[in-house]
């Protein structure tokens, strides 16, 4: 029992270093609460782009709110969350199709873990013959997992077609994964999938809906900033009339 001990301990300690250390392909930050960014990393095109995602842990177990862009971190991401709170991830939400998002769903459905997209979600990853989750959310849903409560909301399109946001009340928490760019963002990244003007309005759903949050967790880069909603407001703006006036 005292080597299993020390075991457990060792792996603690490598873990909790795992989780902070900048040169880590994991990186996890304690936001409020039960609520815990982490951080992943992906070589797109040559290179290195860090990738926002939440945890929330709860009485009744863990819930993810994206998977990692990383496919090695699936695993390693369940490991941390285990030896770190002793509980097992239970949910795991996708707020839109793209790999860093919905990369991860058909790995942790197999590991017996509850998968959730939107129906627009669902409808582009069967078309693209890609995994799907288990469970198809079909209008604006209220979860409640232990003592938290959450809505997932669809504003409309922006970022991609499909993408969600995730409001708690209580903790003024808002997740927009993708759908929020981060205030150091120079522009609006990938547009593939855009419709920057129906953004603009559904930007505008979600400012009118969601009241003075407390966080704003982005898809990319540094989330700390609370201005960032009213940053990709303006960023879409800008775009919008660059491209109305014909400019490039």
């Amino acid at each position: 029992m005292r080597k299993l001990a020390s075991v457990i301990f060792f792996l603690s300690i490598l873990f909790d270093g795992f989780g902070q250390s900048k040169n880590s392909p994991l990186q996890i930050s304690h936001l409020t609460g039960g609520f815990y960014v982490y951080k992943t990393f992906h070589d797109y095109k040559g290179t290195l782009i860090a990738a926002n995602a939440m945890y929330l842990v709860t009485d009744e177990g863990v819930v993810l709110f994206d998977a990692p862009w990383d496919q090695s971190q699936y695993q390693p991401l369940l490991d941390t969350i285990k030896i770190k709170h002793n509980k097992d991830v239970i949910m795991c939400f996708a707020t839109h199709s793209h790999d860093d998002r919905a990369g991860g769903l058909g790995f942790y459905r197999q590991k017996g873990i509850k998968t959730y997209t939107i129906k627009l979600t669902d409808e582009i990853l069967q078309k693209n013959n890609e995994k799907r989750a288990q469970f198809i959310i079909s209008n604006d849903t209220t979860f409640t997992v232990g003592h938290y409560t959450f809505e997932v909301y669809y504003p409309g399109k922006g970022h991609a077609p499909d993408n969600i946001v995730v409001w708690f009340d209580k903790e003024k928490v808002l997740y927009g994964g993708c759908f929020i760019k981060s205030s150091e963002a120079k522009d609006l990244g990938y547009l593939g999938d855009a419709d920057v003007k129906e953004w603009e309005k559904s930007i505008k759903k979600v400012q009118s809906k969601f009241k003075s949050p407390k966080y704003i967790i982005t898809g990319h880069d540094d989330w700390k900033d609370l201005t960032s909603l009213k940053y990709t407001f303006k960023l879409v703006q800008e775009y919008n009339t660059a491209h109305t006036s014909g400019k490039k």
